[in-house]
């Protein structure tokens, strides 16, 4: 297994092109001497339409690695179909990738809801689903689905909120909270990991709680409705861009300013708070564990490669999305796991160089920050930073939370 200063190096040095010395093995689907193929499902319509642009972000990531010679003499064939954000889409879409592509592995498949429907089905297949878009603690669970692993973007949902929680009880410990949640396993996470925060006083604490559907035109209604509680907090757990927005820009209009927390999943200015009115989310609290793209973030080295990739790759999108970052991230990962395999790419060697990374320090995590996983915590990354809306960015402050 390669140290962590080597993992780093080949990050942001050249990529290894030797050429495996036998023709004729037998391998695992989806590999040959020349090729591995990569299937994934993503939202390219329907409500999470807006996060479609990381599939192409990855797909750009991986032509360019081709482009350089591949991983360990082989080429990167991804294969991403649109699922529309729907489990039976999903499912549909993975059954064709593993049983008619396939496939080596399925990557950075998009949202809980969708990934949790296939989840049963790859770990029975014993088909890798490496590096899942969601942060729900669910799928840190070795035991129980030993081939499934996330890629969360912050600490899981649980964790989050009680971070979220925390920080405000620390300077208003009579506070009184709203939550807006959405009606699947994420909203519902974050709703349980406050209620836990909270403790005994949680009855007391929590004065207004709605709910919504993902399919939902509108989350107008729930806004009106909980700013009738005269809350001093509300916490806006959504995962998707939509609502998110929609949350936001109704209560300001409505004059509803309190303590306002966001998800870390919807930091996103291009594709949440642009559509909401950036003066509109002023004053706005998270979390984060990736580095902003802006144009003030070319003097870091890292961010100018990302944002001269994405031009070059990519000049129609948004550079400055959180989507393409992310997006950008997880493909690199998948390099790192890819890499440390080194010929050996059967599927029980994916699951057991991505269960074995060390402090891996993906280039557009924020400092302190570093990719960690083991055969008993699936989850790669952990930390994050409160931060601040200022307008134009997200600032964070403070020392780092970790979910450990």
């Amino acid at each position: 297994m390669w140290r962590s200063f080597a993992l780093t190096a080949f990050l942001l040095g050249g990529l290894s092109t030797a050429v495996p010395a036998l023709a004729d093995r037998v391998y695992d689907p989806g590999i040959t001497d020349t090729e591995i193929t990569i299937g994934n499902t993503m939202a390219y319509s329907g409500p999470v339409s807006a996060a479609g642009i990381e599939g192409r972000v990855m797909s750009a990531y991986f032509d360019m690695i081709n482009e350089q010679g591949g991983i360990n003499g082989r080429k990167i064939k991804f294969l991403s179909y649109d699922d529309g954000f729907s489990p039976p889409k999903t499912v549909e879409q993975t059954r064709k990738l593993v049983e008619q592509d396939h496939v080596a592995l399925m990557f950075a498949t998009m949202g809980t809801a969708p990934s949790s429907a296939i989840r049963q089905y790859l770990n029975t297949k014993k088909v890798p689903q490496l590096f899942v878009v969601s942060t729900a603690s669910k799928w840190n669970d070795p035991k129980g689905f030993p081939w499934s692993m996330p890629f969360p973007w912050s600490p899981n949902y649980a964790a989050e909120a009680a971070a979220q929680v925390r920080y405000v009880l620390k300077d208003k410990p009579d506070a009184r909270f709203a939550v807006l949640y959405e009606n699947d396993d994420a909203g519902k996470e974050y709703l349980s990991g406050t209620k836990a925060a909270l403790g005994a006083n949680a009855d007391k604490a929590l004065v207004a709680v709605e709910s919504f559907e993902v399919t939902d035109p509108s989350v107008d209604s729930q806004i009106i409705s909980l700013s009738a509680s005269k809350a001093d907090v509300f916490l806006n757990y959504s995962v998707t861009p939509r609502a998110c927005s929609q949350a936001i820009r109704e209560g300001y209009d409505i004059g509803w300013l309190p303590i306002r927390m966001l998800t870390s999943a919807c930091t996103n200015p291009d594709t949440v708070l642009k559509p909401a009115g950036l003066e509109k989310a002023k004053g706005m609290l998270s979390l984060i564990a990736f580095k902003q793209a802006t144009e003030a973030s070319r003097s870091d080295p890292e961010m100018a490669k990302y944002l001269a990739f994405m031009q070059a790759r990519l000049p129609e999108a948004e550079p400055r999305t959180l989507y393409g970052v992310y997006a950008y991230s997880a493909a690199q990962a998948m390099i790192v796991v890819l890499q440390q395999c080194g010929d050996d790419v059967s599927r029980a060697n994916l699951m057991r160089q991505a269960t074995n990374l060390h402090d891996v320090p993906l280039p557009l995590l924020l400092p302190g920050i570093k990719m960690n996983t083991s055969p008993e915590d699936f989850a790669p990354i952990q930390s994050a930073y409160m931060a601040r809306f200022d307008g134009e960015t997200w600032v964070q402050f403070g020392d780092l939370i970790s979910a450990k």
